[in-house]
């Protein structure tokens, strides 16, 4: 094997030597500069990323604190509207009620004096009947000598 002559050890060396510090050379002038500079840029873009998110994170928590703002506002506004129609249709229903018992009472009195009223004819039908109907009995059971204004003067007294 050529690589085990010890002869060319050095001329092996020599060259391994110039090609590792050409290498070394190039690698630190060329690649490693420009792999560096690809590392930064991609750091700055990472970087630039975080920082766009975070300004995203605090536009979004500042939408949530208006939307939550807002959201308690609405809420309290409609609570506050619906008492406001709750007490309005209580005060509705208050009146309408009111209203309707005075009608009712207004009826009932005018209920109450027509059936007096009709009680009262009912009632003097019915003494005008029972002065008919006494009169009656008595010319059939055959007195004489009664009359008309004295079966009237007699009811009258019940």
């Amino acid at each position: 094997m050529p690589q085990l002559d010890t002869s060319s050890f050095t001329s092996q060396l020599f060259w391994l030597i110039i090609c590792f510090f050409s290498m070394m050379f190039i690698m630190s002038k060329f690649i490693i500069p420009k792999i560096s500079e690809i590392m930064e840029q991609r750091q700055r873009k990472i970087d630039s990323y975080l920082n766009k998110a975070a300004d995203f994170k605090q536009q979004a928590e500042a939408a949530l604190l208006k939307y939550q703002d807002a959201l308690a506002k609405a809420t309290a506004k409609a609570d506050k509207s619906l008492a406001d129609t709750k007490t309005e249709m209580e005060q509705l229903i208050s009146s309408r009620q009111n209203e309707l018992e005075t009608r009712l009472r207004q009826k009932i009195k005018e209920g109450e004096a027509e059936i007096n009223k009709g009680k009262d004819e009912a009632l003097k039908q019915v003494r005008a009947v029972s002065e008919e109907l006494a009169l009656d009995v008595i010319k059939k059971i055959g007195i004489t000598g009664i009359k008309a204004a004295d079966i009237k003067t007699a009811l009258k007294d019940l």
